[in-house]
């Protein structure tokens, strides 16, 4: 069991986390690269990040979503 500044430093890094996989996702949209490569990457990202919003609502319930639209909104 994780203590209240441990969880908090969790939650933070991978809201981090979540930020750097949309940013990388944002950026393959715009890459030169095209085809099935360039759908492989962004699906990649997305899995991550559906990874990741596990893990943040295993720490913090159903706020997670809230949390992560809150962060990418500053993001864009």
């Amino acid at each position: 069991m994780l203590g209240a500044d441990e969880q908090r430093s969790e939650v933070a890094r991978l809201l981090t986390q979540i930020s750097a996989e949309y940013e990388a996702a944002q950026r393959g949209l715009s890459g030169l690269s095209y085809g099935a490569s360039r759908h492989d990457f962004i699906a990649a990202r997305m899995e991550n990040m559906g990874q990741l919003h596990n893990q943040l609502q295993s720490l913090v319930g159903d706020v997670a979503i809230a949390m992560i639209a809150d962060q990418l909104s500053a993001v864009r």
